[in-house]
């Protein structure tokens, strides 16, 4: 199965842009007849065939429609400080994407050493892995946010930040009731400083574990993701 990120989709026809065009016809060899699939990222899906195998406009007649294609019943959304290397934060983010997530946003933590990441290139990869997992939702991106002010402005129900200070933690699965919306805070390479694990609780957030190992920025921010999707499909 091919899928397409078509954000502007509508109608009965459309046409690929010219990105989408040249990787249809010239990399995947598609012609005339074929059938395609479309996503525009909020969740419709629309099935459909080549009407017209053009590298510069491939032309696609839409012959189904489905809303809501793969909606969850909660809403996880992951704030995690991106990495020094870069190169660990797409991949997380790629995997996240992969597993199941709605929102992810870049955090400014104390001890973040890359204060700075280039928000064209993360959406890039939020969408290839929408594409390459067959999901009709592209998670939510949110660019570089200073810790404390997304502290403050978080509304989810449940509210766990994940840290390796000495101190009582729980396990996700003791703290998260399954189908409620979730986020959850991930540190730094150099971990949350003591003042913002103190003020993320004080602003309702409940510190948790993920485990015994001390794990990688991007390990633990796969490993929130997964734990959340496990207890929301058993």
């Amino acid at each position: 199965m091919n899928l397409f990120y078509t954000p502007d989709v509508s109608g009965d026809y459309y046409t690929l842009s010219p990105e989408e065009s040249k990787h249809c016809v010239r990399v995947l060899r598609m012609e005339v007849g074929e059938p395609v699939v479309l996503v525009d990222g909020r969740g419709n899906w629309f099935e459909g065939e080549i009407d017209r195998a053009e590298a510069k406009g491939c032309g696609v007649k839409i012959l189904e429609k489905k809303e809501e294609y793969g909606k969850r019943s909660f809403r996880l959304h992951l704030a995690v400080a991106p990495t020094k290397n870069i190169d660990r934060t797409e991949w997380m983010l790629e995997k996240c994407t992969e597993i199941g997530i709605d929102a992810i946003t870049m955090l400014n933590s104390e001890h973040s050493e890359r204060k700075v990441v280039k928000d064209e290139r993360l959406e890039k990869v939020l969408v290839a892995a929408m594409k390459q997992s067959l999901k009709a939702y592209r998670p939510e991106y949110h660019t570089m946010i200073n810790f404390k002010d997304f502290v403050v402005s978080c509304t989810e129900k449940h509210k766990f930040i994940a840290h390796c200070h000495e101190g009582e933690k729980l396990r996700l699965n003791e703290v998260y009731r399954p189908g409620e919306d979730v986020v959850i805070l991930i540190g730094p390479e150099g971990d949350f400083s003591d003042e913002e694990v103190i003020f993320a609780e004080k602003n309702g957030f409940r510190a948790v574990t993920l485990g015994c190992s001390r794990l990688r920025t991007e390990t633990a921010g796969i490993v929130a993701c997964h734990s959340i999707d496990f207890m929301n499909n058993v």
